[in-house]
């Protein structure tokens, strides 16, 4: 098993280690396409050579434009046009130095290296990790994998040596025989020649013998083979398949992606050329005792019931090995599977995890929306769906993996229109019905008929794009708290969830889409928020559905989250995946961190009241009258057009004789604000000659840039929020002493 392997199937806090040691100079996805390329090489070698990093280079540069030609036949215009990006950025960097190349490549082997060491104890440490069970049981299995081929092998060579012994006890009986017939009168004369056919006749008699013990020693070799299939067989589909369907669930909700279908795909293809081989020796077998046949013969007593074994396990082996390789999901969407909208596009792909030569183009593959729901039969008002598009596919052998597989790639869904009032009739509402897609096939060989299905995991359907973050809710809440496959009514009474089952989720939501993954700092503040400061310090406090995404008339958790997410992903990536945002922190814990602090220190923390996500800052002010903690009005989508960096630059504040001061100095703990933010403030335009305008700019115009400024001076207000509209605030001081424009902003802005 290679490291890249290995570590794709540890826990989330280190799968986060190792995304912190990829970044856009060397992209994780050179590591997982090449993956078996790069462990090939000696890096810590080839980053003391210059001549040979170079060959290394272009050698990288090759098993890339290789891995583009795969996704050309897979008509895959996105990684065509990722492949193509990574290269371009690659070259940029290490063509004049391909040592960086290397030494970071070595590094990072290093790092994962570390990585998996921290987790797998070493021979002498007695203690066992969940994650080194896994590796003992994938180890377990693999070694019972090679002596099951073994054994069919070693089988293989005793139907050889069978075969051998029958042909030659037949030839001397036959032989013995027509002499006996040729010489009959001078046999019975001759006591010399009699007893030579005796001793001849007893030669023949125990080659008789051997040759009855032999196919009794076969026999039972290839019974002893299909007990070891069973048993391997027993395991794949009793504990591999569902921990695999498990492993699907929680990747599907942004955990760790650890599906290892290909590992599965070798232990089954395994298996069944094991079977297959079995069932071709006892035709053999067959074919023997046609030849010779003799009382109480072995293979007579035994082959009928090896060959309906053997063809049962097959049956079942190839029944269990059609699985959903990638859930049904919107390009549009890829982070969001199983949330499927009304008249957009989405694929689905299917494998078959027995991949045998004569399988390929023999399967058509079909795609059923809710095929026999029967309990929906006790429930009325669902709503029903078509599929549109190619429902059907044929299996075949992909050139990139060698699997076997059915990629449906441009299906729809259309809702069927019935008449009647759905909300009157439904008792769920449209984010929180549950559907399945069925996918069957039919296996035809002689002596064989095998029908195959599988399905989805329950998909959300929606008409509107806005019902997104709700029915995404609605998946996480499945798949994080059963194993049902089939449990489409869920949500008629959904179970509540754990603080540990939720907040491991919730972590999963940021680590998914960016760098990071939430802190037990973090986590503690939503714990607060969700359960209360009293029931948050339980990993078992128990958070009901309803107050996780359902309450109508609030804003409710879910969609508070997800919009900071979707302000993340669109305007704050950078500084969040450098951890400069702490986030999630109360009121009450900021003014805990930044009271001792450095005057300028501040941090960064989400409103918790905003719709649409929002993010403000606040900073500590010590002044004759103690520390003063000071908060700007959050900034949403609309302000956070400028970079945020480029505002906490700019952030002013009017101090004595209306001077602006910028009073942010220090980002918590203690890191000097430009320290931080340098490399992502915007870069200043070189100053124009006198007379000379970009060809851009209107005539007579100078260029202007926008800052905030809060029209007052710090020492004036304590605890509050300073509004950005200088105009608002002037309006205030006018009219109102400070006591009231104290009330007035804190009603106005509670964060």
């Amino acid at each position: 098993m290679t490291q890249w392997v290995q570590l794709q199937q540890l826990d989330s806090r280190y799968l986060e280690q190792v995304d912190q040691l990829y970044d856009d100079t060397f992209p994780m996805e050179v590591r997982q396409y090449l993956s078996a390329w790069i462990e090939h090489h000696d890096w810590e070698m080839v980053a003391t050579s210059e001549s040979l990093a170079t060959v290394r280079f272009h050698d990288l540069m090759a098993q890339l434009d290789e891995q583009y030609s795969r996704f050309a036949l897979d008509n895959n215009l996105l990684l065509q046009h990722n492949i193509r990006k990574i290269k371009r950025n690659l070259q940029e960097h290490f063509q004049e130095v391909p040592l960086n190349m290397a030494m970071i490549i070595s590094n990072c082997l290093k790092e994962e290296k570390n990585i998996l060491a921290s987790v797998i104890p070493n021979e002498d440490n007695m203690g066992i990790t969940p994650t080194n069970v896994v590796f003992e049981k994938q180890k377990e299995l693999d070694n019972k994998v090679t002596n099951l081929r073994n054994e069919v092998q070693n089988a293989e060579q005793d139907i050889k040596s069978l075969e051998d012994l029958q042909d030659e006890h037949d030839f001397k009986k036959k032989t013995l025989q027509g002499r006996v017939e040729q010489e009959g009168n001078t046999i019975t004369q001759s006591p010399m020649l009699k007893k030579e056919i005796h001793e001849e006749e007893m030669v023949i008699r125990g080659m008789f013998i051997n040759l009855n013990i032999t196919r009794e020693v076969v026999v039972h070799h290839l019974a002893d083979i299909l007990s070891l299939a069973e048993e391997i067989q027993h395991t794949l589909v009793e504990e591999e398949m569902p921990e695999l369907k498990l492993r699907q669930q929680v990747a599907c909700i942004g955990g760790p992606p650890n599906a290892c279908l290909d590992q599965l795909q070798t232990w089954f293809t395994a298996v069944a050329e094991g079977l297959q081989q079995v069932r071709q020796q006892l035709k053999k077998l067959q074919e023997l005792e046609q030849k010779y046949t003799y009382e109480n013969d072995p293979i007579t007593q035994y082959k009928n019931t090896l060959e309906e074994r053997a063809l049962s396990l097959f049956r079942n082996l190839i029944v269990n090995s059609l699985v959903v390789e990638r859930q049904p999901c919107m390009p549009t969407h890829p982070q969001r599977p199983l949330v499927l909208k009304t008249g957009v596009q989405f694929t689905v792909k299917i494998r078959l995890l027995v991949k045998l030569q004569e399988f390929n183009y023999q399967l058509k593959v079909k795609a059923v929306f809710d095929k026999d729901v029967s309990e929906r039969n006790t429930v009325r008002g669902f709503r029903k769906f078509n599929i549109l598009g190619t429902n059907t596919k044929v299996m075949n052998m992909e050139e990139s993996s060698g699997s076997l597989t059915a990629e449906f790639r441009h299906l729809q869904l259309k809702e069927q229109k019935v008449t009647g009032n759905r909300s009157n009739e439904c008792p769920l509402i449209v984010t929180e019905e549950l559907h399945s897609i069925s996918f069957e096939t039919h296996l035809s060989q002689p002596g064989l008929q095998v029908q195959l299905e599988t399905m989805s995991l329950p998909i959300v359907v929606i008409s509107n794009i806005c019902q997104l973050p709700s029915a995404w809710a609605s998946v996480m809440w499945y798949n994080m708290l059963t194993r049902e496959p089939k449990n489409l009514l869920f949500f008629l009474n959904p179970p509540q969830a754990t603080w540990r089952q939720l907040s491991e989720v919730l972590s999963w939501q940021f680590s998914s889409v960016t760098k990071r993954g939430l802190s037990d700092e973090q986590l503690r503040m939503l714990g607060d928020k969700l359960l209360g400061r009293e029931a948050a310090g339980s990993p078992e406090g128990l958070i009901p559905w309803a107050k996780f995404c359902k309450n109508e008339k609030t804003l409710t958790f879910w969609l508070w989250i997800e919009a900071i997410l979707d302000l993340i992903k669109k305007h704050l990536l950078s500084l969040w995946n450098e951890g400069f945002i702490m986030g999630f922190v109360s009121k009450e814990r900021e003014k805990a961190l930044l009271k001792d602090k450095e005057p300028g220190t501040f941090l960064l923390r989400f409103s918790e009241s905003s719709r649409e996500g929002a993010i403000t800052f606040t900073w500590v002010e010590q002044s004759s009258n103690g520390v003063h903690f000071h908060s700007v009005e959050p900034y949403t989508k609309k302000e956070l057009a400028v970079s945020f960096a480029d505002i906490l630059r700019n952030y002013k504040v009017m101090a004595a004789e209306n001077i602006p001061e910028n009073p942010l100095l220090y980002l918590y703990p203690n890191i000097p604000k430009d320290s931080a933010f340098a490399r992502y403030y915007s870069r200043p335009t070189e100053a124009a000659e006198p007379m000379e305008l970009d060809s851009g700019t209107e005539a007579g115009y100078i260029q202007t840039e926008l800052i905030s400024v809060s029209e007052v001076h710090p020492s004036r207000l304590q605890d509050t929020i300073l509004p950005m509209s200088p105009e608002v605030y002037g309006e205030l001081t006018r009219i109102l002493n400070p006591t009231e424009i104290d009330s007035v902003m804190r009603t106005a802005y509670p964060n």
